[in-house]
């Protein structure tokens, strides 16, 4: 399929036939419902398809590509969705036990992330998500604390995944050549039962409020969040001279816990 990349949309498409080839032994794809987010020339799209999916659906944005998909599919129990991904009521289309991929544009990969994550129904309906991410953001995702790249992102993705780092890719095993590597990782979504945490805007909310005085001790944002922060402090086993960083993803998780008591006893 002949097309030049958009460079709006963040278009760099994968064109590694061995790169293709270790994403689809991310999963097993025979009988399985799968989606799948900016299939692009439809390089990635040609290898599902030869795995048998029981039922297949791809999102693209990009109208050009969107009726070349159409062309070459037209004969393929393949439904083709030419929307924003952002604007798609996905928990609407996805089926249970689905299979999703997505080389996702560098532009607006965490926002799409942070799509899946806010679902409102949890446990979703997806099995897992398969997702290329500049290597950048996958080492934010992955990131532990006391690390200069741990923050919102990390906490707030490993309340509900479980992460799995697979592997690497040069940027020249796509095209155009992007500026940067990219890094597969797979999201397996996990029902986090220890916390009771119902709404996962407290988790944004407290992440927000100490992440956005990173290099600051956290001491003078818990005082200004919580009105026993002595107790508080002492219970969860945190030193108030600490900086944000220094919290592990538990601790925020126990701070979003008490954040959403206090919001229900007002």
């Amino acid at each position: 399929m002949q097309i030049k990349p958009k460079r709006s949309l963040g278009q760099n498409f994968l064109i590694d036939k061995n790169i293709i080839s270790k994403i689809i032994k991310l999963s097993t794809i025979k009988d399985k419902n799968i989606l799948e987010i900016g299939p692009g020339t439809g390089n990635l799209t040609e290898e599902i398809l030869k795995k048998k999916p029981k039922s297949f659906y791809l999102i693209e944005k990009d109208e050009d590509l969107s009726k070349k998909l159409e062309e070459k599919y037209k004969t393929d129990n393949i439904k083709i969705l030419s929307k924003d991904i952002l604007t798609v009521d996905l928990e609407k289309i996805i089926k249970q036990n689905t299979i999703i991929f997505g080389n996702l544009p560098y532009n607006i990969s965490t926002q799409i992330l942070i799509k899946f994550i806010k679902f409102s129904f949890w446990p979703p309906k997806f099995e897992k998500l398969i997702f290329m991410f500049q290597k950048e953001v996958a080492e934010r995702l992955l990131a532990e604390s006391n690390n200069s790249k741990y923050g919102r992102l990390t906490v707030i993705s490993k309340f509900r995944f479980k992460i799995e780092n697979f592997f690497h890719i040069s940027k020249n095993s796509f095209y155009p050549v992007p500026k940067v590597d990219s890094t597969v990782l797979v999201f397996r979504p996990i029902n986090n039962k220890d916390y009771l945490i119902n709404d996962i805007i407290n988790i944004e909310e407290i992440t927000h409020d100490l992440f956005s005085n990173r290099r600051k001790m956290i001491n003078k944002t818990i005082r200004k969040k919580f009105d026993n922060h002595e107790k508080l402090f002492k219970e969860l086993k945190i030193n108030p001279n600490w900086r944000p960083a220094e919290l592990n993803e538990n601790h925020y998780f126990k701070l979003a816990e008490r954040l959403e008591k206090i919001k229900k006893l007002i």
